[in-house]
């Protein structure tokens, strides 16, 4: 007899007792009613018993099958599939070919999860309306994010910003990359920073193509288990607006709730370019400004800082050398933009 077996003895026992208590006339004198419920009482007694009995050993039963388990399987047996949406778009028509390649990275990311177990991944269009977007959200355990201007986009359909905070809500993962944390008008930072923790954003935002080998920073962090560091031709975002720890937005990473995760020496100083939060509300968050260039995915490292980010916003275990993040060279060739699923 199994969980749902005892379940169902517990729950008609119960409404077998009440169906016959309630057949009692509340109107007839206390004496007759006592009698009754001591006549039902007697009935009902051995009832009781053998269904307590039944109950007990099932739970028992159930209680040391599952405790038999090795420790790895009862973690398995716990844990269901989740779902993440990953969300690409097509050319943004202002950028040239083999540079923000949304949907190309979004392929490749697909790939490099695609070993990992209870997860379900499926790649979805940012283009047009994307009426079909807050329901796709509702089901999402954790989605990331490589579109154009995507904190504009994020605030441009009042149901769309809805659907994000309720992912939010319930401890939801987001990840942002590149010119998805971005935004040239400044009204949609603080809704995106109060999501994703930091924002490319407003007038005054800056950035720059460099040669440049990125810093590690808070390296004994999950997500940057078996990253190296690595010369790299990139275009990075820098001087963010960033989630502050007393709430709003902040300039200053002293401020901040952020976490680091990497620096580039830029302007005489070294500002943060990739980042984690382990936002109020329970969830996690990151970003990572580089992957202008397509190119960047060949680096063992930024396919590994992309794939564990989004694992971690998915409170999922991190191996301690890292997963493995081995793709053939076809995998990393550019092709058309096109949307598949995993």
């Amino acid at each position: 007899m199994g969980w749902s077996s005892s379940l169902f003895i517990s729950v008609s026992f119960r409404v077998f007792r009440g169906q016959n208590q309630k057949q009692f006339d509340e109107s007839k004198s206390s004496r007759l009613l006592e009698q009754g419920s001591a006549s039902m009482n007697v009935i009902l007694q051995p009832i009781a018993r053998t269904f307590l009995r039944m109950t007990l050993s099932a739970l028992l039963i159930a209680v040391v099958h599952v405790g038999s388990l090795p420790a790895d399987e009862q973690q398995l047996a716990a844990t269901q599939t989740q779902h993440l949406l990953l969300i690409g778009q097509g050319p943004d028509g202002s950028h040239a070919r083999t540079t923000h390649e949304y949907f190309a990275g979004m392929n490749l990311l697909a790939k490099l999860l695609r070993s990992q177990s209870k997860l379900e991944t499926i790649i979805v269009s940012a283009d047009g309306d994307w009426r079909d977007g807050p329901q796709l959200l509702g089901r999402a355990d954790a989605v990331v994010v490589f579109v154009a201007e995507g904190a504009k986009w994020v605030s441009a359909d009042a149901a769309r910003l809805t659907a994000f905070r309720e992912l939010a809500k319930r401890g939801g993962g987001l990840v942002a990359l590149h010119w998805a944390t971005g935004t040239k008008s400044a009204e949609p930072i603080e809704p995106f920073v109060s999501l994703f923790g930091a924002c490319h954003g407003g007038p005054d935002r800056q950035f720059k193509v460099l040669d440049v080998t990125p810093v590690l920073t808070n390296e004994s962090h999950p997500i940057l288990r078996g990253v190296k560091p690595v010369v790299v031709h990139e275009e990075f975002y820098f001087a963010l607006k960033l989630a502050a720890r007393d709430g709003g937005v902040t300039r200053s990473e002293a401020e901040s709730a952020i976490t680091p995760l990497l620096r580039i020496p830029v302007a005489g100083e070294h500002p943060a370019v990739a980042w984690s939060w382990e936002r109020p509300d329970g969830g996690r968050s990151c970003g990572f400004t580089g992957l202008h260039f397509h190119d960047n995915w060949k680096h063992e490292s930024y396919r590994r800082l992309m794939a564990q980010a989004t694992l971690w916003s998915l409170k999922r275990e991190i191996p301690a050398d890292g997963i493995a993040v081995v793709v053939d060279a076809e995998a990393l060739s550019l092709p058309d933009s096109k949307m598949s699923s995993n």
